[in-house]
């Protein structure tokens, strides 16, 4: 087997672990799209961007919407400004790529540069998405039919799909990606994430944040866990100047529900269920 040439190890702002960087570099040296799933929160989005950041190649970005259609990554039409123009009088609308709107995936193929293109949150489009991709990049070439133009990359983009596993991707598809699954950070990882963000936090503080960050996550029928990105945030909070430095060492675990907890529940679902654990638990100390 071929060696990786690992190219990818992550970068002062963004934590890799080795099983991630090497799904980065096998993806880029078969020169197959990378599918990284994972729960909101573990920096998917982020990676295509410290990917870029890091080789030094500019990103394009996709970001897909329920309502994406494959079509509008390739090019869109503008047949209605066509025809007000000519009725109009206005423009050259004997030239038709005056109303032909290139899309994120036009943009990567014409780059003169390889580019990262970034595909964020497949699975929030239509199930038929992905398969309508499936030609172009594959050939890495796609068809115009009002202007009879065959649009090839010229060069082939890394390119970075994201999936938060909202709905199944087609097996069709799925076999011709390098697929990767970013797990939770363990403990030591989320220290050295936790570092990268804030430098100066004292170590008693964030052991505190930590351990109560983690016996968040582990109660069961959560709705949401909280996330990296919300640990950040909580940090953030926890260490400003207003806020006593003891304030989770005092914290009275009887109220099981963390001092501004706003930055780490996001519904009312899980702030009541926090209060109907520490209900019970009261009750049974009383008893």
């Amino acid at each position: 087997m071929t060696k990786v040439n690992m190219q990818f190890n992550g970068s002062e702002t963004y934590i890799s672990t080795a099983d991630l960087s090497l799904a980065v570099n096998s993806s880029i040296l078969l020169q197959r799209p990378l599918l990284i799933k994972g729960e909101p929160g573990t920096g998917k989005t982020m990676l295509a961007e410290e990917v870029a950041a890091s080789l030094g190649k500019r990103l394009i970005q996709w970001h897909i919407k329920s309502s994406t259609k494959a079509q509008q990554g390739l090019y869109e039409y503008d047949a209605v400004s066509r025809l007000r123009d000519s009725q109009l009088g206005d423009g050259d609308v004997s030239n038709i790529e005056n109303y032909i709107k290139k899309g994120k995936l036009w943009e990567a193929f014409d780059a003169d540069e390889q580019v990262v293109l970034l595909i964020d949150e497949i699975d929030k489009a239509d199930i038929e998405f992905p398969n309508d991709l499936l030609v172009e990049i594959d050939k890495m070439e796609f068809f115009v039919y009002e202007t009879g133009r065959t649009v090839k990359a010229k060069h082939r983009p890394i390119i970075i799909i994201t999936s938060n596993n909202e709905k199944e991707l087609p097996d069709a598809f799925l076999r011709r990606c390098f697929f990767h699954f970013i797990n939770f950070p363990d403990r030591a990882t989320m220290e050295s994430i936790v570092n990268v963000h804030h430098p100066d936090a004292k170590n008693t503080l964030v052991k505190d944040a930590l351990d109560m960050f983690f016996d968040v996550r582990a109660i069961p029928g959560l709705k949401k866990k909280p996330s990296t990105s919300e640990l950040i945030d909580w940090l953030k909070l926890l260490m400003a100047d207003d806020i006593p430095d003891d304030i989770l060492k005092n914290h009275d675990n009887h109220k099981a529900i963390p001092p501004l907890y706003g930055a780490l529940l996001k519904n009312e679902q899980d702030v009541q269920l926090l209060e109907r654990l520490a209900f019970m638990h009261r009750r049974e100390n009383r008893n």
